[in-house]
């Protein structure tokens, strides 16, 4: 028999409707029945493609026995971390409290009230060597809930007072140094020989490259370009990019990006698309603009929805097997290559052992121009053989049993892929990215708002989910205005403003902006999203957002909102500064020479290829179409259309130079 979570839209909970645990979603139900029964509450978070979740759901709560042992002592409760990050981020920052690190499953255990006193992740079926099995920790927290309940309560007190205060608003100044001791910080922390940060598991953590891609220019940060370039070369190397189907897995589980946990997110390929791209145009790498392209068409193909909506995720595992979607055999790999097999198995570095499991992970383990001088065949030829290969390596393996879809749409990691989308559209004059971002533009605000105008976070199957919190409204807002110069398209940067009006209003007060609306369900306490957590935080998407509506529009609110979202990340900018690596590049932005462009006339194109030719993160731009657009966006107030020609209108402050109508001038004018 299912239990209540087989009333639930979210791919997550669905999972776990067929468990024999009485399952909770979190909502009245669950809390009132822990208050009503005085009984302590059994929270489980995680996400639909996260291995370690499927591996504890398969063992533990799929388990009779244990199942007997959760419903008898708790009310259990299981959480979408992708639905609720407002719970995660309270529940998370109690577990690192408790055990210095984090990740999911989690698992925590409450008081009735929803206070934590207990945490950790996952945990397996039977006791191992330095790992408590979990029915040993249900039985121990049962017994402490029966026989040491004040000392429980008590911890429960301290935590929660603890987390309240992690997660509060707190304001300071921005160390005027913030960025060149960001820059060091990030120095120390590279693998100068593999990339990325740090060892074993490997994050791609496009905000910090965000920030190395921006301040590469600057005479303090000569090496940044060259950190972001050899990190940008070892992933789309490694088995951690798929070289078949595109698009990026969350992490690899080694040092040197060989061996990915296979789950794919959207927020890490929309913002890998959006950096290769934005890299491959600074250091000139042609191969980047083409994992950019080989991303964004990922998404669209393998995560894009029928109605124009984007999935949220792909799992890692297919047949209840981790990568097996993805890996193949070395003889498979020949029967299906057959005469080059040799030749296109040495630069995907397919070995008869392999490199996982027996099975091959395919990377670019030799370059073309290597093969070539081994070979004695030309490059060109090379290329072709590789590019049959692929296609018929991925026939077959479109045959096999795909991972599981979570096909939730998750507003903020659509604005995401909507943002890349539109750049990409620009910049690479892709009209079907730019069609693309328009048509989900169209579905979320037509699909995701309730009757109220209130934006939700998700939507599946057209079922809405919670309000959205602070990260889909400045995500999608940054999207739309993005979108906006791209297009051209008055209608999204009207929407974008609207959005922005309605963050202030939900998000914001005199200590900062809150990740939750002052709308929200209360909680054990208001959270924040000021860490990038490993996409780029609620408040630094909307200070880039308020940023870029600041110039186009010259409104003071949104700058002195913006310095309040600096202020509050100013603590962690000035002593942590790789836990906010978008707001610091945000920063970066916002203390550059700021120049608006306004173009008016026609053919307006030759201009506005000047602006898209190179990556300008200080620049906004608006285009006037018409009559209408000069009244609906400020920057383009009084520029009206010239009698013959098109205009282009620098601008600092909103003081502007000569109109120039001249490519080269304009490009000058720029740079």
């Amino acid at each position: 028999m299912s239990n209540r979570l087989a009333n639930e839209s979210s791919p997550y909970l669905r999972q776990h409707m067929n468990n024999p645990v009485d399952w909770y979603p979190w909502g009245p139900d669950a809390l009132n029945r822990a208050r009503e029964e005085d009984r302590p509450i059994l929270l489980s978070v995680g996400y639909a493609a996260c291995h370690w979740c499927h591996v504890m759901e398969r063992e533990s709560f799929e388990n009779p026995a244990i199942a007997e042992l959760m419903n008898r002592w708790f009310v259990n409760i299981k959480v979408d971390r992708e639905e609720r990050p407002d719970i995660d981020t309270i529940y998370m920052t109690a577990l690192q409290a408790l055990a210095g690190h984090g990740g999911w499953p989690m698992t925590v255990f409450a008081t009735p009230a929803g206070e934590p006193f207990f945490a950790g992740t996952y945990y397996p079926p039977e006791d191992r060597p330095g790992h408590a099995g979990f029915p040993r920790v249900l039985t121990s927290v049962a017994e402490a809930w029966e026989h040491r309940r004040g000392d429980l309560e008590d911890q429960a007190a301290n935590l929660t007072s603890a987390v309240g205060k992690a997660v509060a608003p707190q304001l300071a100044p921005v160390d005027p140094s913030a960025l060149r001791n960001a820059y060091q910080a990030h120095m120390r922390n590279l693998d100068d020989v593999h990339g990325g940060f740090g060892g074993a598991p490997k994050f791609p953590q496009p905000p910090n490259l965000e920030l190395l891609l921006r301040i590469g220019a600057e005479d303090w940060a000569p090496e940044a370009w060259n950190a972001l370039t050899l990190t940008l070369d070892k992933m789309a190397n490694g088995g951690i990019y798929d070289h078949l189907g595109g698009g990026f897995a969350r992490y690899a589980v080694d040092r040197i990006w060989l061996v990915p946990h296979f789950e794919k997110m959207l927020y890490d390929n929309a913002n890998l698309a959006r950096l290769y791209l934005r890299a491959g145009q600074v250091v000139g790498r042609d191969d980047f603009l083409q994992v950019a392209t080989g991303t964004l068409d990922y998404i669209l193909t393998d995560l894009g929805l029928p109605d124009g909506g984007i999935a949220t995720s792909e799992d890692a595992d297919s047949e209840g097997e981790e990568g097996k979607f993805y890996v193949f055999s070395a003889s498979e790999f020949t029967s299906v290559v057959g005469e080059d097999a040799a030749l296109v198995g040495s630069h995907l570095g397919v070995t008869a052992e392999g490199n996982f499991e027996g099975n091959n992970i395919l990377h670019r383990s030799i370059p073309v121009e290597r093969l070539a001088e081994t070979w004695d065949r030309p490059p060109d030829e090379i290329e072709g053989a590789i590019s049959r290969a692929k296609a018929a390596l991925l026939r077959v393996r479109n045959a096999r049993v795909r991972p599981g879809l979570d096909d939730k749409v998750v507003v903020a990691w659509n604005g995401l892929a909507v943002r890349a989308l539109a750049e990409a559209g620009a910049v690479l004059s892709r009209p079907d990215y730019l069609e693309a971002a328009e048509r989900n533009a169209r579905f979320i605000l037509e699909t995701c708002r309730g009757e109220d105008g209130r934006l939700h976070r998700t939507w599946r199957n057209g079922k809405v989910g919670p309000p959205a919190v602070l990260e889909d409204y400045a995500g999608y807002a940054l999207g739309l205005l993005m979108l906006y110069q791209a297009t051209g398209n008055t209608i999204w940067y009207r929407e974008a403003e609207l959005l922005i009006d309605e963050m202030l209003r939900l998000f914001c007060d005199d200590q900062g902006f809150y990740a939750t609306g002052s709308d929200a369900e209360q909680l054990i306490t208001r959270p924040t999203d000021v860490m990038d957590n490993p996409s780029a935080s609620g408040n630094s998407l909307a200070a880039e957002a308020l940023h870029m509506s600041y110039l186009l529009s010259g409104r003071a609110d949104r700058l002195v909102a913006q310095e309040t979202i600096f202020q509050s990340g100013a603590e962690l900018m000035n002593r942590h500064p790789t836990a906010v690596g978008h707001l610091l590049a945000v920063r970066h932005t916002f203390e550059s020479d700021n120049m608006e462009v306004a173009i008016t006339g026609s053919p307006a194109a030759p201009l506005i290829e000047v602006v898209w030719e190179q990556f300008r993160p200080r620049v906004v731009m608006a285009v006037r179409r018409n009559d209408e657009d000069e009244t609906i966006v400020p920057l383009l107030a009084g520029k009206g259309e010239p009698p013959d020609g098109a205009l282009a209108y620098v601008c600092r402050r909103f003081a502007c130079q000569a109109p120039v109508s001249d490519s080269e001038q304009l490009a000058a004018q720029l740079d």
